[in-house]
């Protein structure tokens, strides 16, 4: 599941999306040599032209990286969002993708399963900033010990809270909550002050209920399946404290409210009107909350999940065609070397660039490098920053100890599944929270059954 829009470092960035466009297709010759000799590439992604910053952007980088190596021509692809799950598959098993195409985390083993991907161990070692990029994004695109693709971006979840009414409810606006328990009582609080005010919302229709269960669940020190993928692990102690906790807030401490079967639009609009406390969320939600929800950047603070435990991490990446020759392999991991992955430039890098053209600058993810490499990162962005980063200093130090966990296997069909666990103690009084696991705990287990 993405989170919001998963919108980055633009205005309107497309990130968050999901489609290839219609048009894509791997290469037409063996090697990918143009009639010119230069090694050709089709790659995916490219912003709308709706999106004019962004498409600029883009097109801007893209030239620029042709200009500095005039021996490849990149074709770029307008497609939003990136990657539609409606005709991601068929796409692949009728081998038009790209040459270079955009795929969530989520995607890496599925594609490399069926067989639709280019094994490019053996070329990673020519891109600069592989090495540098945080070891468990990179273990996603790695299956079976051969690299399949390199991360972009990454975002973990947390909890953005409204310092405003913390303080106004005589919390400390400096001091979330760090356990269910805090996160409970605070909830509490805040709701106290009437008004239609809610202390804590969560989402259950759409397959996001299943989503922020996952999440809760993680930080519960749980997982949705076993370790092998074959069984499903949310009839547990922790699962049970997951459903137990939302149905105790919605109906002895009345802090969630009396309006339930929210989704992301939903939530984040009583956000940003000042009417909620708390919501699991991901940083990108902050400039959503701004610039379309009439929130304040200094009354939004973040902190890590409530537990103390786990958080669910996603994002996306590049996949390589597997018609691809060693030319195209070798021409794409410089352009997303140039694009994506260099400190403090490119496309996503470019702080300066985006802080002239109004877009936020200084959330604390995407958090793609490590060593010196996400030292300069850090440095130019700091340099560049236009909103409190010291509202989000909790969450860059409460997710130092966390355990990272991405999405489950077959994840929207056991969201489907969660999502009818969830809305049920949140719109039914006397719903039978260990009934719920045991029942989404069989139907989880067909899903995996099917593969």
């Amino acid at each position: 599941m993405r989170s919001t829009g998963f919108r980055r470092t633009f205005v309107t960035l497309m990130a968050s999306s999901v489609v290839l466009s219609a048009a894509a297709c791997g290469s037409s010759d063996d090697d990918g040599k143009a009639a010119d000799g230069k090694t050709r590439i089709t790659v995916n992604c490219e912003p709308p032209k709706s999106a004019k910053v962004d498409r600029s952007f883009f097109d801007a980088d893209t030239k620029a990286f042709e200009k500095a190596n005039p021996k490849i021509d990149v074709v770029t692809h307008d497609a939003f969002p990136c990657q539609d799950p409606k005709t991601f598959d068929a796409k692949l098993a009728g081998g038009q993708m790209e040459d270079v195409f955009y795929t969530y985390f989520t995607d890496a083993k599925h594609v490399v399963d069926v067989n639709q991907a280019a094994d490019i161990t053996s070329y990673v070692k020519d891109l600069k900033s592989y090495s540098t990029i945080q070891q468990q994004l990179r273990d996603i695109y790695t299956v079976d010990g051969k690299i399949y693709g390199v991360p972009r971006t990454g975002y973990s979840m947390g909890l953005i809270y409204n310092k405003a009414l913390f303080k106004k409810a005589g919390l400390d606006p400096d001091k979330p909550p760090a356990t269910w328990e805090e996160l409970r009582a605070d909830a509490k609080k805040i709701a106290a002050l009437g008004k239609g005010t809610v202390g804590y919302a969560d989402y259950s229709a759409q397959n996001q209920g299943g989503w922020h269960f996952t999440a809760e669940l993680y930080s519960q020190g749980g997982d949705v399946v076993s370790e092998d993928g074959k069984k499903a692990n949310v009839d547990t102690p922790e699962g049970k404290a997951v459903l137990q906790n939302l149905k105790d807030m919605r109906w002895s401490d009345n802090s969630m409210g009396s309006k339930q079967l929210l989704v992301i639009n939903d939530v984040q609009q009583m956000m940003g009107s000042g009417k909620l406390g708390m919501y699991l969320s991901a940083p990108d939600n902050i400039p959503i909350l701004v610039k379309e929800k009439g929130g304040n950047y200094k009354d939004l603070g973040l902190a890590p999940m409530p537990g103390g435990k786990g958080t669910l991490i996603g994002g996306d990446g590049y996949m390589f065609n597997k018609k691809d020759s060693p030319a195209q392999i070798k021409a794409g991991l410089k352009w997303l070397d140039s694009m994506f992955l260099t400190p403090g430039d490119g496309f996503l890098g470019d702080y300066a660039r985006a802080k002239q053209n109004n877009a936020p600058v200084g959330l604390p993810e995407p958090r793609l490098f490590t060593g010196a490499a996400d030292a300069k990162d850090q440095e130019v962005k700091k340099a560049n920053a236009n909103v409190p980063v010291e509202n989000y200093q909790a969450f860059l130090d409460g997710n130092q100890s966390l355990d990272m966990k991405i999405e489950p296997p077959q994840a929207q069909q056991i969201y489907s599944v969660l999502d009818g666990a969830v809305s049920a103690v949140l719109t039914k009084k006397d719903a039978d929270v260990d009934q719920l696991l045991k029942d989404a705990s069989g139907k989880i287990d067909s899903i995996l059954a099917r593969g």
